[in-house]
Order: structure tokens, then sequence, then C-alpha cells
């Protein structure tokens, strides 16, 4: 389980916390509240990398195979039959 500490603490126990966060996430309370997670810049960058990657296209800019994709897509559903 990740540490938990209040915003108080970053300026008492900085070396402390410092060195939980190159161990595993810490988390910062304030009022009872999470409000901060402190985590090493890998763990950071993993968490972009595997974040969600959608896109929103318009006609003018959507890829053309994707395109194509799409109006299969919609062909299939025109012609499925009523059941």
């Amino acid at each position: 389980m990740a540490k938990t500490f209040t915003t108080s603490d970053m300026s008492r126990r900085s070396g402390d916390i410092i060195a939980e966060a190159m161990r595993e996430p810490v988390t910062f309370t304030q009022r009872g509240k999470r409000r901060l997670v402190l985590m090493t810049a890998e763990e950071y960058d993993f968490m972009r990398k595997a974040s969600d990657h959608r896109r929103a296209y318009t006609l003018e800019t959507i890829p053309d195979d994707l395109f194509e994709d799409m109006k299969q897509a919609l062909e299939d559903y025109i012609n499925e039959p009523e059941e």
C-alpha cells in the first residue's frame, strides 16, 4: 500500500518522502482529501505511454484507411437484416 503524507509533511520530511517516492508513488492529503501523487519520472512516463491514445478527426483530416474502415462498418450496419 502506498504511503500517505499530508501537504504539511512536505517541508518537514522531504528527504523521507523523496526516498519513499523512489520506491513507490506517494500520496499527499490536504484537509483529509487526496490532493497530489509523487512518483518517479520513469513511472510517470510509463503511465503516459500506456494512457488512452484515441484521436478525433474531421472528414478533412481522417486517414484514408480509417475512413474506408468506417465506411465499410456503416455499410455492414445498414445492410444488416432486421430481427
